[in-house]
């Protein structure tokens, strides 16, 4: 059929295959007759290949010779194909073909590609075309190859686009719709050529959209193979957005299709075919116009009924979780029931930023009037829903894990700094040092001589800089919005008695407190109750729901006193009916009805637990005397029952939570059914925060919210059915955005009922709440009854994509986006409880300055202690400064030169407000430093520490999770701070540059963080060689020459702390960071050993704590071990140890071992808050949140409880 002449082949044949083979003397024979011989006598060729084939079908060794690595056996074959003439022969060797094509995987397909077999084929299906008529036979063989062939050839597409047997497929199938014989390879080639997406157009235009709904019909038993690959070919065409639009009308045909084969299938034998119809709606969803006409068609109910009937069976799961992702992505898009998306607080800044989201918001209207404080903007303009298929389809496109991770690392990749200047320290400062002069008096133990401190008085210390001035409005404690006690209740009504039952007291007797000599309590050992771990249900009245504070000061030590056990003696607290609560002293108890009397008022008797025996550095009323100097913008005026009574750290096991299977469809099938049923939704607002004059709507029906509270945050609840609740959460004041802290007081509830909380604004693609997290809930009833603390609870959790948009100015100019729904269960076990929910162990700025002044009482004469105020944020609230080393043994000049020459170590935690386990480890950190054991003390005099230990106070107090008053984010501003909007950051960094500018860089920086979506506590650091490895510089050895002693602590840490990873651990730079502490530090400072400490929110997958979630014991625990790697740090770095260079050859080695890990997975280089997302589509499936390294059944399931060491002195292992 072709008349040029190819190249023939020398015959070869391997080493294994004997040379009287018979297959390869006929190969030999073929190769002779390939050419002018061939055309003059096609009897011959057709004998020898008929041979051939027949050795092909009864001899599997044949086979095997013919596609052996050394042989030219296909060579020959594809010239024959090539240059032959003969029909005879063409099917010959077209039956040859398909034979050898058959078995033996893509290894013989990727040989016959690279012969070029896939040309030659296409060229003979144009040759054959222009047959009259074209050979049915000759059609359907090069077909069943080609079918075959294509899905490995990558240009398969191209190539016949290109030669134009594109079209003479088309125009074949168009003639034998009912030639099924010759449809089914004809269609199997069409659904490889709509694969390319210029293909795919160029058929849609063809026709062959409404060609492919010709083809499929109704249910039937007959053609079920023809009527899977139509409908994958129409799937793979209706990719295009095209061809989606050009489907739209087709939607109620495809629906009544599924709806008759589902009715049917019975058995289940089909699912295949419902998946591809479902598969053509789903990408026929993915346009504005298939989004409606998918409504109009009735396209909801339909999918939700026929999903709901495969519930029960678990084989049609692919069936429900894409009906699923079809009826979400149809859901009708809303805008969240907000008047604005703007924080309900606002904080006036007296400097506006020239430019950014900030200066948006500041942005005026017509008609010159701000619209932060009338809000005159319509409230649609800040919140458009936008319903633009540009980013739709993007993520609907996108339907494979490979392809997401692929375009993360890319990106990842592509952030990398490459600029090896960027990465070279700055050798010059950039402030005069004049200008940094004034920060001396914030280094005072540099030129301390210690001439008039009296070492022989144990009762003399460092001073520290007065506090505030304190506020003298009211405080309340606790915060639940009940009615007055002088309102009657429902017991009231009924007749019964109004007093309630006796609340149970915290049993001090279980209680042993050591003292040291001074009577400070140094450790404090509970031993467990018999009936501690029993639910004891007591009644907790109305009126005990608000306790008001104002003016009762302290009136007991946080400590206790001398020998024996003591309660504390204090003010009893006034009810809000105003009625005393009953004090806690020994002796010292009056009747209700005496209290009742002395205070003129009616009411409830509250039993305030004395938590600070167990708690040593805890104290309620010195809680509510920091409450009161602590300045919010919503001015608030109540405290939050955890904050007040303290948190002991569970002695029981909280293990990862194991996911139930379809738990998050189930959730999302909820949702879809109030589009369904809407006459079942209440949409009952029951707490909203716009509405000042009344947030609380309280008609004894529905649970009542409250966060008007220190570190609160929850803007709105809707009450959609009896027992689900829709919360909404605040954004950061001055900002549109950063929903994720929460932090909210729940009353009202029945005990047994099963309630459902969405949080239906969340921003993140992902969460740790769907591998495991579970939210954090404090019941006061259980803190009254002896247990304060606060304990992961929920279950159902699940963390997915809603029908809530987000605007483009709320997503950074991105269009199409989502709001994510974390939703979680919840049964109460308390009767007219008071709970609450947080996303994380809460610590408020209030618990700092407790804790704080509480250390400061632990403060021994071996201690050098001072606190100073560094500056005053935006909210007028101080910024403290500490600074602890060990005291010079005497005031000798050689004391006082060593004491002076001590290495700096700098801390900062809290830049995050939301990242409240950033606290806790700093906790953990101080509390080490102030202790006295000989570790302690070592520690203190190898180094001086400079510890801010909140950065962000502002953002802290007013339930911010990511930004300061300045509505930006704080670590994000290192480059060039404003001493207007960002006084912490400008006067932290100028502390930094002062100590450069003195020669007394500090060893050590470390920023203190959380990390939202990785397990394990782990480190960010800065390296040039690391950051050059992972990206094409090139650069000689002498740009690349650098100290490896930026790994020496985190590779400590791992050695020693149970909770950290340094798999997890990262030193490269990269672009969007370069104005965070850690890579200013190190660049601008010049400090080597720079580093974030990233510390997981959920738990570990590896280590002592594998399968458990993390919790204030761990977290603190880690604030004491990093103190002893600083120890251990300091032995390697001394100059003693420099000598011996063997610790250093370790390092370099396990960096070899890193960087060749590294190089394989580059997710490790996900940083800070911008980790590495997961694709859309695994959490639509049931077990999208079952992952093979968080099993908690890896633990032991009989060991639920730590020992008494681990419990309670878990700091003492240290030593």
């Amino acid at each position: 059929m072709c008349e040029e002449k190819m190249n023939k082949p020398k015959m070869t044949t391997d080493k294994g295959v004997p040379s009287n083979s018979r297959v390869l003397m006929l190969l030999g024979q073929l190769e002779k007759l390939n050419g002018e011989s061939m055309l003059a006598d096609p009897e011959i060729t057709r004998q020898i290949t008929a041979k051939i084939l027949h050795l092909i079908q009864t001899q599997e060794k044949t086979r095997k010779d013919i596609m052996s690595k050394g042989s030219s056996g296909m060579e020959v074959i594809l010239a024959t194909l090539e240059n032959t003439r003969d029909l005879q022969t063409i099917l010959n060797i077209l039956y040859i073909l398909n034979e050898l094509l058959t078995v033996g995987g893509g290894r013989r397909i990727g040989v016959f590609v690279s012969k070029g077999g896939t040309g030659i084929l296409l060229q003979l299906v144009l040759s054959a075309s222009k047959e009259s008529p074209p050979s049915e036979e000759v059609m359907l063989q090069l077909h069943s190859v080609l079918a075959k062939v294509g899905p490995k050839d990558r240009k398969f597409g191209v190539k016949a686009r290109l030669n134009g047997a594109l079209n003479v497929t088309v125009n074949l199938l168009k003639q034998n719709l009912q030639n099924h014989k010759l449809l089914l390879p004809c269609l199997l080639v069409l659904r490889v050529y709509s694969s390319n997406s210029v293909n795919a157009v160029s058929l849609g235009k063809n026709g062959v959209v409404e060609l492919m709904l010709k083809i499929i019909g109704p249910y039937s038993k007959k053609n079920t193979s023809l009527l899977k690959v139509s409908l994958d070919t129409l799937g793979a065409l209706l990719k295009s957005k095209t061809n989606a639009r050009r489907a739209v009308v087709h939607v109620p045909v495809l629906l009544y299709i599924y709806q008759d084969w589902h009715r049917n299938d019975t058995c289940h034998r089909h699912v295949l075919i419902r998946k591809g119809v479902l598969g053509c709606l789903k990408n026929i969803t993915n346009s504005k116009l298939g989004r409606k006409a998918f409504i109009d068609a009735d396209g909801m109910r339909i999918l939700y009924n026929t999903s709901t009937e495969c519930l029960p069976v678990r084989t049609l799961d692919p069936l429900i979780n894409t009906s699923s992702l079809i009826m979400r992505k149809c859901f009708p898009k809303n805008r969240l029931p907000l008047p604005t998306i703007k924080s309900v607080f606002h904080h006036q800044l007296l400097h506006v930023p020239a430019g950014g989201p900030v200066a948006q918001l500041y942005n005026q209207p017509p008609g010159g009037v701000p619209i932060y404080q009338f809000y005159t903007k319509p409230p649609w303009v800040d919140d458009v829903v936008d319903d633009s298929d540009d980013n739709e389809d993007a993520e609907a496109e996108n339907d494979t894990e490979n392809e997401e991770e692929e375009k993360n690392n890319h990106a990842g990749n592509d952030d990398i700094e490459t600029d090896i200047n960027k990465l070279r320290p700055k050798e010059t400062h950039s402030r005069p040092f004049e200008e940094l002069k004034i920060y001396e008096r914030f280094f005072m133990e540099l030129s301390e001589d210690f001439q008039v401190f009296n070492f022989d008085n144990p009762k003399r210390g460092v001073t520290a800089t007065p506090a505030a001035p304190k506020s003298h409005r009211p405080i309340i404690v606790p915060t639940s919005q009940a009615l007055p006690p002088k309102h009657p209740t429902a017991a009231t009504l009924q007749g019964e008695c109004p007093h309630p039952a006796p609340v149970p007291r915290l049993d001090l007797d279980t209680i042993n407190i050591t003292k040291d000599q001074d009577g400070c309590c140094d450790h404090t050992h509970t031993r467990p109750h018999p009936g501690a771990g029993l639910e004891q249900e007591q009644e907790l009245v109305q009126g005990l729901e608000r306790v008001s504070l104002d003016g009762a000061g302290p009136q007991g030590g946080g400590g206790g006193g001398g020998g024996g056990v003591n309660r504390h003696n204090r003010q009893p607290p006034l009810l809000a009916g105003g009625v005393a609560a009953r004090p806690g002293g020994g002796g010292q108890e009056m009747l209700a009805e005496e209290w009742a009397e002395e205070e003129g008022g009616e009411g409830a008797v509250l039993e305030v637990p004395d938590t600070a025996l167990l708690l040593p550095l805890h104290d309620p009323d010195l809680y509510v005397e920091m409450v009161k100097s602590t300045r919010s913008v919503p001015q608030y005026s109540e405290v939050a029952y955890p904050d007040y009574f303290g948190h002991v750290a569970p002695t029981f096991r909280e293990h990862i939570l194991e996911r139930v299977y379809g738990v998050q469809r189930t959730k999302i099938f909820q949702d879809i059914e109030r589009l369904i049923h809407p006459n079942d939704i209440l949409d009952k607002v029951v707490y909203d925060l716009d509405i000042q004059s009344c947030p609380v709507v309280d008609d004894g029906e529905s649970l009542k919210f409250n966060s008007q509270f220190e570190s609160g945050n929850l803007r709105k609840a809707v009450q959609v059915r009896k027992f689900e609740y829709d919360l909404v959460l605040n954004s950061d004041i001055n900002s549109n955005h950063y929903h994720q802290w929460f932090y909210f007081e729940v009353s009202g509830m029945r005990v047994g009922a099963p309630y459902r909380f969405n949080i239906i604004n969340c921003e993140k693609s992902n969460s740790q709440f769907n591998y495991g997290m579970q939210v954090l809930m404090y019941s006061v009833q259980e803190a009254i009854s002896g247990r304060p603390r606060w304990i992961r609870t929920g279950t159902d959790i699940c963390y997915y994509k809603n029908h809530f948009s987000r605007s483009s100015i709320a997503a950074g100019g991105q269009k199409g986006k989502s709001y994510y729904t974390m939703t979680f269960s919840m049964i109460f076990n308390h009767k007219d409880d008071v709970c609450y929910f947080a996303y994380h162990y809460p610590y408020t700025y209030s618990t700092l300055k407790m804790h704080l002044q509480k250390l400061e009482a632990l403060r021994t004469p071996q201690i050098y202690m001072r606190q100073d105020v560094l500056c005053e944020t935006l909210g007028g609230n101080s910024c403290p400064l500490l600074t602890i080393t060990a005291m010079p043994e005497s005031t000798s000049n050689d004391q006082i030169c060593l004491f002076r020459n001590r290495p700096l170590v700098f801390l900062s935690a809290r830049v995050h407000p939301g990242e409240t386990n950033a606290s806790w480890v700093m906790k953990g950190t101080l509390e080490f430093l102030m202790g006295s054991s000989p570790l302690a003390q070592s520690l203190r005099e190898a180094y001086i520490f400079k510890i801010v230990p909140m950065l962000n106070p502002d953002g802290v107090v007013n339930g911010n999770h990511r930004c300061s008053l300045s509505g930006e984010d704080l670590n994000r501003q290192w480059q060039s701070p404003s001493p207007e909007l960002h006084p912490t950051i400008y006067h932290t960094k100028s502390l930094l540059q002062y100590l450069a500018a003195i020669q007394r860089v500090p060893l050590v920086f470390c920023d203190y963080h959380g990390h939202s979506r990785k397990k394990n506590v782990f480190m960010y650091g800065c390296s040039l060689k690391e950051t050059v490895w992972e990206t094409n510089i090139s650069a000689t050895s002498c740009e690349l020459h650098e100290d490896l002693g930026y790994r020496t602590l985190p590779k400590i840490l791992s050695q020693m702390a149970p909770a950290f990873s340094m798999a997890s651990c990262s030193f490269v730079v990269e672009r969007s960071k370069e104005a965070t502490a850690r890579v200013v530090v190190w660049r601008e400072i010049g400090v080597q050993r720079s580093y974030t400490m990233e510390s997981t929110l959920c738990g570990c997958d590896q280590g002592k704590y594998k399968g458990l979630q993390i919790g204030t014991r761990e977290l603190e625990e880690m604030g004491a071990q990093f103190c002893v790697a600083l120890l251990r740090l300091k032995r390697l770095t001394s100059p003693l140890e420099l000598r011996k260079r063997a610790h250093l050859l370790d390092v370099e080695s396990d960096l070899m071992e890193t960087r060749c890990k590294v190089s394989s997975n580059p997710s490790t280089y996900v940083l800070e808050d911008e980790e590495h997302t997961f694709m859309e589509e695994v959490d639509y499936s049931a077990e999208s949140g079952d992952e093979a390294d968080n099993d908690p059944d890896t633990a032991d399931p009989h060991d639920n409880h730590l020992s008494d060491s681990e419990s309670n002195n878990h700091r003492d292992s240290l030593t």
